[in-house]
């Protein structure tokens, strides 16, 4: 495909003289134009939704979530999967993001990478992709040979293939079993698609995980309550969220965290039930998880 037919490719009518234009106006286009965003997305929740529910199934299920990309692109994905582990307890390997060019791609860009279909398909068989497995390819033009070589390999090994783009009956489309495309429009700077473009993509993606976490029983009301305790934030925020679900003081709130070995939903259930130990922690096993339904269980008996 000429890429110059790409809606994220052609010129916007607003900033043709935008190298004329004072600072203050420079920034108030750029405010307006990623104002488009929202609305954009909004018009593909049903899209969202369907990617959403498939990938809780997979993740339910022992399988994993795998982004794939180039670029902006798989620097997004990469983004979203390692924030995963410290926001809601996830072991590293549930949520795994993928660039074209391997880690040398994240601050640099690699020449031809992206243009490799073969190496798509491979990187992604490397890590054993299967048919429990979600693929998500990323790509703003969604033509990107490495993402489509990545989809082609998940369709033909079972895995639930979704394409995030921002353009209509792209290749990518064609090559993934269900699509994600909020089209954002001509960028303030021609064919800067890490602007508009990559501002849906990453919202897109916090739709996928966030939504996926919470249903996987990782939030109690708004509160995330798998957070892991690796530095000093951490642990004032999970004491904290201790505290917001249960209106436990600061001294109760920090015993129960310490003799749930600074498990929080453990703690919550405690300081709720009057559960001690070990109590606490089989009741959530049983559950798998869920605080609410532990919680329900404890008070129906």
């Amino acid at each position: 495909m000429n890429i110059t037919k790409l809606n994220t490719e052609q010129r916007n009518p607003k900033t043709m003289e935008i190298d004329l234009m004072t600072t203050e106006e420079i920034i108030t286009i750029i405010n307006q134009e990623d104002t488009i965003v929202p609305n954009a997305i909004a018009r593909e929740i049903p899209h969202i939704v369907k990617a959403v529910d498939k990938i809780t199934d997979s993740l339910k299920k022992g399988g994993r979530l795998i982004y794939v990309g180039a670029g902006t692109s798989g620097r997004l994905g990469i983004i979203d999967a390692s924030e995963c582990p410290p926001t809601y307890g996830t072991d590293p390997e549930m949520v795994v993001g993928i660039i074209a060019g391997g880690k040398e791609a994240m601050t640099e860009a690699v020449e031809g990478a992206e243009d490799d279909s073969a190496q798509g398909r491979q990187d992604v068989a490397d890590i054993q992709l299967s048919d429990k497995d979600v693929l998500v390819g990323i790509a703003a033009s969604g033509r990107t040979p490495y993402t489509i070589g990545a989809l082609q390999y998940g369709n033909e090994v079972g895995a639930v293939t979704v394409a995030v783009a921002c353009t209509k009956n792209s290749e990518m489309e064609k090559a993934a079993k269900y699509t994600i495309a909020p089209i954002t429009g001509p960028e303030v700077v021609t064919g800067s698609t890490r602007m508009k473009a990559g501002t849906a993509q990453k919202l897109v993606l916090n739709m996928l995980t966030t939504a996926a976490m919470i249903k996987l029983g990782k939030v109690y009301g708004n509160l995330m309550v798998d957070v892991q305790m690796t530095n000093e934030k951490l642990f004032k925020r999970a004491e904290n969220i201790v505290k917001m679900a249960t209106g436990a003081s600061d001294e109760e709130a920090q015993a129960a965290l310490k003799d749930q070995k600074h498990n929080t939903k453990a703690a919550i259930l405690q300081i709720l039930t009057g559960l001690k130990g070990e109590e606490a922690a089989e009741l959530l096993k049983k559950h798998k998880g869920y605080l609410r339904e532990a919680i329900a269980d404890f008070h129906s008996k």
